[in-house]
């Protein structure tokens, strides 16, 4: 047993000293790899599906747009909470200016024409920007350290970015890539009445913070928490939703230089994205799929249009029918009133049935009482009334208390009997 530990002993004392032994640029090299693989991603995602690609430099086609990420906007603010670290959780800017400070990526300055120049004269350094922002730190020899509270997370709500659109001829695809991004400043005294100002820190180089970005998860749903994406991933994909303030054109003017208002700035932002839409669908084509379904749904489309059309005009259809039903059974009513009125003055016509219509046995008296009026003359006495043309005549002369009582006379004993009679 003893004889066991010297031999283990002996043989520890041996990779120690061949580890003492090693020449200094074979340590180095050998840190640079560990610190290399410590830095490397680990996300699942970004391990299992990487969607980052480099972008050709010989492509056929290529756009470049600067947008504005406003981080209010719901699609963006993940990249803004949690302001403060919290739960092993924090956001975009807190990691890259953590990153900075470690002297693990370079940044570039803000100039005033806002493009970005990644050359290493425009190097910034982290203190640089602190004692230019104001931002509290500590420094002792050569290192810098700042608290998390004194992070301006909470100020950093817009990012600008720069957006490459281009078609990759190798691959046939029309692919979108974020190549740049510049965290912004929004300071004022806003609560009392004062105008917020915007504040561009620098510019960071999309590939060198990509790798790091595929170890920084942010929360990809807020109905779903469990949802996570890495920072990698957001950009790659194109989840994030921006203004465009600027397209690279031949003058290098912003689009707010040649829009006088907000709406003709709106139209002007539309219009370029209208012209990525168009380069996409009708000058390079999209996929058999896209026309597969495009062409199924507007075969859906019409098929309902047709159905709606149909349900109209049987619905029109019916209230026609309905109303030629009710005036054809109306005309009807009428010609049966006709007819029977037709049969009433008829002499000829007087058999009824024996469950004959009301107004039928209605038209049967008008009728009995016409055949009594005209009785009343056959009936009139001889020494008043000779001839028709006589009786007119001394109708006009008698008195109206006298033909009154002639008239129900006649009407009261005469034509009730000729009248039931009729009937009979």
């Amino acid at each position: 047993m003893n004889i066991l530990r010297i031999a283990l002993f002996a043989l520890a004392l041996a990779f120690t000293g061949q580890s003492i032994a090693q020449p200094p640029r074979r340590r180095a090299e050998q840190q640079a790899k560990q610190q290399q693989q410590q830095n490397s991603p680990r996300g699942s995602a970004y391990r299992q599906f990487p969607t980052a690609q480099a972008m050709p430099q010989n492509v056929a086609w290529r756009r470049d747009l600067y947008r504005k990420l406003d981080l209010n906007k719901e699609a963006n603010a993940t990249l803004y909470y949690p302001t403060t670290p919290h739960d092993g959780r924090e956001n975009l800017f807190t990691y890259l200016f953590k990153l900075l400070l470690r002297k693990q990526i370079k940044a570039y300055d803000y100039k005033l024409d806002g493009n970005e120049n990644f050359s290493a004269k425009n190097e910034v350094t982290a203190r640089e920007l602190m004692d230019r922002y104001h931002i509290f730190y500590e420094a002792k020899d050569d290192k810098v350290r700042v608290n998390d509270a004194d992070i301006p997370s909470e100020e950093v709500k817009v990012y600008f970015i720069k957006e490459s659109s281009y078609y990759d001829q190798q691959t046939a695809s029309f692919r979108s890539q974020v190549t740049a991004l510049c965290p912004v400043l929004v300071r004022g005294d806003a609560e009392f009445g004062g105008d917020l100002a915007q504040y561009p820190m620098f510019w960071v180089k999309m590939d060198d913070v990509a790798p790091y970005l595929g170890k920084l998860m942010l929360m990809g749903s807020s109905l779903n928490n469990a949802a996570m994406m890495s920072a990698d991933d957001f950009f790659t994909m194109g989840c994030y939703e921006g203004d465009i303030y600027k397209a690279v054109n031949l003058q290098d003017r912003l689009l707010a230089n040649y829009c006088p208002d907000d709406s003709s700035l709106v139209r002007e932002q539309k219009r370029i994205e209208k012209q990525l839409a168009d380069v996409q669908e009708h000058v390079y084509g999209r996929d058999s799929a896209y026309y597969a379904k495009l062409r199924a749904d507007s075969i859906a489309q019409a098929q309902a249009d047709s159905l709606e059309a149909l349900g109209k005009s049987a619905r029109t259809s019916r209230r026609g029918a309905a109303t030629s039903r009710r005036s054809s059974s109306l005309s009807r009513r009428t010609r049966q009133s006709d007819a029977g009125s037709a049969k009433a003055t008829n002499p000829k016509s007087r058999n009824l049935p024996k469950c004959a219509p009301r107004h039928r046995v209605r038209a049967e008296v008008a009728t009995a009482n016409s055949v009594c009026a005209a009785s009343v003359i056959k009936h009139t006495p001889p020494f008043l009334y000779s001839v028709h043309a006589p009786f007119k005549l001394c109708m006009r002369l008698v008195p109206l208390s006298v033909h009154k009582r002639i008239h129900s006379f006649y009407f009261t004993t005469i034509c009730t009997n000729k009248s039931e009679q009729h009937l009979k």
